[in-house]
This record gives structure tokens, C-alpha cells and sequence, in this order.
């Protein structure tokens, strides 16, 4: 296997965790909060980031390569931290809202990374197919982010 092919597999594994961190999170969260706006979001965008995984996963597949099927020490980091801070505070909702939106933020510069440095023709176009659902779910997590701020 080519040193640059090698890049694009882990280029896609670590994308595939980064999104089954954000799916993992959006799950625990969904079943935390009593908000049926909020319990319907972020179901939503654990869906979003359960078919970009499987996407990116269909690529690697495609090459035979193993696919992950967990996320990220990192994303399990930031939901036990996440756990601690709504048990000590009255505002739960806030606080998954925006510890989510930092899980948008992380995969959102990791995909805008992997495009810039991306040489392979095919892996940059799946990779701008699904930048624009990257982009919009961060982007609706930041306002919701700011409106329960401003709520506050």
C-alpha cells in the first residue's frame, strides 16, 4: 500500500471516530435531557453522524480496510466531563448543548483539514459531498449554543 493511500485510510478512520464520538454523545444526551425540542435535535444529528460514519466507513470497506466502530479517547473524555458538569449544575441543557457543539466544532476542523491537505481526486469529493452537512449541523449546534447563553 502506497504511503498516500495509507493517509487517506487514516484520514478516514480518524474522521469515522470523530463522527461516532458526536453519534455516541448525541445518543447519551438525547436520553439525559426532557426537552422534546432538544431530545429531537439531537437524535437528529446523532442520525447525521451515524450516516456520515457509515459513508466514510463504506470507503475504507471498499479497500478492504478495517473500520472503526468506536470513537476517540478524547470523545469519551469529553462525555464524562460532560456527565460530571450536569451533575453539579441546575442547567443541564445548556451544558450538553454546549459541550455538543464543541464535539461539532472538532469534527468540522478535522474534515476542513482533511480537505486541505487531501491530494486523492476521490477522497476530496466525498469529503466536499458531506462538508456541507458538517458545516450546517455545527452551525445549528452554535446557535442553539448562543440562544440558551442569551436564555440564561
Amino acid at each position: 500500500m502506497s504511503e498516500h493511500m495509507s493517509d487517506n485510510n487514516d484520514t478516514l478512520r480518524e474522521l469515522i471516530q470523530i463522527a461516532n464520538d458526536g453519534a455516541q454523545f448525541y445518543a447519551d444526551a438525547a436520553d439525559q435531557v426532557t426537552n422534546p425540542r432538544l431530545v429531537e435535535l439531537f437524535r437528529r444529528m446523532g442520525s447525521h453522524k451515524r450516516v456520515l460514519a457509515a459513508a466514510l466507513a463504506s470507503k475504507l470497506q471498499a479497500g478492504g480496510e478495517q473500520i472503526p466502530e468506536s470513537g476517540t479517547l478524547a470523545g469519551s473524555l469529553r462525555r464524562v466531563y460532560t456527565e460530571l458538569r450536569t451533575s453539579l449544575s441546575s442547567n443541564e441543557e445548556a451544558i450538553y448543548v454546549a459541550q455538543l457543539e464543541e464535539t461539532e466544532d472538532r469534527l468540522l476542523h478535522h474534515f476542513e483539514d482533511a480537505l486541505a491537505q487531501c491530494k486523492d481526486v476521490a477522497l476530496r469529493s466525498t469529503l466536499q459531498i458531506h462538508m456541507p452537512k458538517v458545516r450546517a449541523c455545527h452551525d445549528e449546534m452554535r446557535s442553539w449554543k448562543h440562544y440558551l447563553e442569551n436564555a440564561a
